[in-house]
């Protein structure tokens, strides 16, 4: 593989999203990652279909959906950790490995050895990254948790949906696993700066990443709204909260979404849709006014809005170079043009399928340039491969 992190080893003891989306990410920089899974069973996304990838004579394989789309570029390794053999062969890929990724329940991995104070003696190179839901501390540190509670609790569904009242009102969750996915990213940048001291250093380093912490982070600025106001922020449908006119507009065979940013962009917008006078009307002419009166210019805006087509009106506000943009659905983001031309799906060799389709990294580097050759792997593809490379002879996965 290339990639800038091709030097780079990963033991990945995690299942679901969080842990394997960081570790997705670090096998499309280049790392060799090692998946450990449970012997028999696996990853808990591989059951979590329909739908499942079909095979070359198109019936359904056991690779679902899900687990295809965060375990790209990896190697699986069946091991049963409960076992002393399953033990011994984890510390021993531990003892390789520049980084270790990790969501077990708080102090479980610790029962079996395998915990931080227990791989740094044999590693302290070891950067040991553990998910959980809640940290590894505090009253709910040994709590089970999931993307969609922790949406909950961390505030985000409180600002996403309709006010009550209105038609489809109630608090939502977002369309992904967003919480997961967020997880997983600041796993990767945790790891990244943690590899980056230790060049300094040369110590790895313990990282306790909890789920609840990136949700209350990610309120950004809706957390700094209430926290210099004192007002608790409310949903707002597709109103953005500080910004305006920032929304989706019905036009005249469809929907559109615009999104103008400061007060030039409302003046090319107002001249756009016909109606100048409104960049200089005192109600409109800042942001801040046209927040405050937002009502009336949602009215304005909205009845000239639906006098012409979606086409007219992204082919209108692209000339005049305000943002604007259509509605896609999912499998139009696949037909879009620009999606198209960055080539964000590929398809990659597949032991079962002939090829799988995959959305790749968006990262795009000019001197270490990125390899998408490996598909995620079937479960146990590499275990005696990886203990071969270990010295070690075959075994049952089960330890037994």
């Amino acid at each position: 593989m290339t990639g800038p992190l091709s030097h780079i080893r990963v033991l990945d003891l995690s299942r679901i999203m969080a842990g394997p989306w960081c570790g997705q990410v670090l096998a499309d920089l280049g790392a060799d990652v090692i998946k450990i899974e449970r012997a028999g069973v696996g990853d808990d996304t591989r059951r979590w279909g329909p739908p499942y990838l079909k095979d070359k004579n198109g019936a359904a394989t056991k690779e679902s959906g899900y687990y295809l789309s965060v375990n790209r570029g990896k190697r699986s390794v069946e091991l049963d950790l409960a076992s002393a053999e399953g033990q011994e062969i984890a510390r021993a890929i531990a003892a390789e490995s520049d980084i270790l990724l990790e969501n077990f329940k708080s102090g479980d991995l610790a029962r079996y050895g395998l915990g931080y104070d227990d791989l740094k003696k044999i590693n302290p190179r070891l950067i040991y990254c553990s998910i959980t839901g809640f940290g590894s501390d505090g009253p709910k540190a040994k709590d089970v948790a999931y993307d969609f509670m922790i949406q909950a609790m961390g505030g985000l569904m409180s600002v996403t949906g309709e006010a009550d009242g209105v038609p489809g009102g109630g608090p939502q969750k977002v369309g992904v696993p967003i919480i997961d996915i967020v997880t997983g990213m600041y796993a990767t940048v945790g790891v990244l700066a943690a590899l980056a001291r230790r060049n300094e250093t040369g110590v790895g380093d313990f990282i306790d990443l909890a789920m609840l912490d990136v949700s209350t982070a990610m309120l950004a600025n809706q957390a700094m709204n209430y926290l210099v106001s004192d007002v608790v922020p409310v949903r707002r449908g597709n109103k953005h909260p500080n910004i305006q006119p920032q929304d989706v507009f019905a036009v005249k065979d469809g929907h559109i979404v615009l999104a103008v940013g400061n007060d030039e962009q409302f003046v090319r917008f107002a001249a756009t849709i016909g109606r100048p006078e409104l960049a200089t009307d005192e109600r409109f002419r800042l942001n801040e006014s046209r927040v405050r009166n937002l009502p009336e210019l949602m009215t304005i805006v909205g009845e000239r809005l639906m006098q012409d087509t979606v086409d007219a009106w992204l082919g209108a506000f692209r000339a005049a170079n305000v943002p604007c943009g259509p509605i896609n659905t999912i499998d139009r983001v696949f037909t879009e043009p620009q999606t198209v031309h960055r080539q964000m799906l590929r398809h990659l060799p597949h032991p079962l399928a002939g090829t799988v389709p995959q959305v790749v990294s968006p990262l795009r580097f000019q001197n270490s340039p990125l390899s998408f050759d490996a598909a995620p792997p079937l479960l146990g593809a590499h275990t005696q491969e990886v203990l071969a490379e270990l010295g070690i002879g075959k075994v049952k996965p089960d330890g037994a």
